[in-house]
């Protein structure tokens, strides 16, 4: 469920917020956009955690299956 949310909000980034991260100095960036890339780098990180906590969950269910 987290994983598919954090998708959902990665593609919705992708479609609707603009590309920042061409702009060649992004010390120069506004106050807006610093946000803008916050808020894209948070749903990134966030996103990573799920899918590497999803393949640890894998994981240990396929461990316990070749067990028991």
């Amino acid at each position: 469920m987290r994983l598919a949310w954090f998708c959902f909000l990665s593609q919705l980034n992708k479609l609707l917020l603009p590309k920042i991260h061409r702009r060649p100095d992004l010390n120069r960036l506004k106050g807006w956009e610093k946000a803008i890339v916050g808020w894209k780098m948070w749903v990134t990180y966030r996103r990573l955690d799920a899918e590497s906590a999803q393949e640890v969950q894998a994981t240990e269910m396929a461990a316990k299956t070749s067990k028991g």
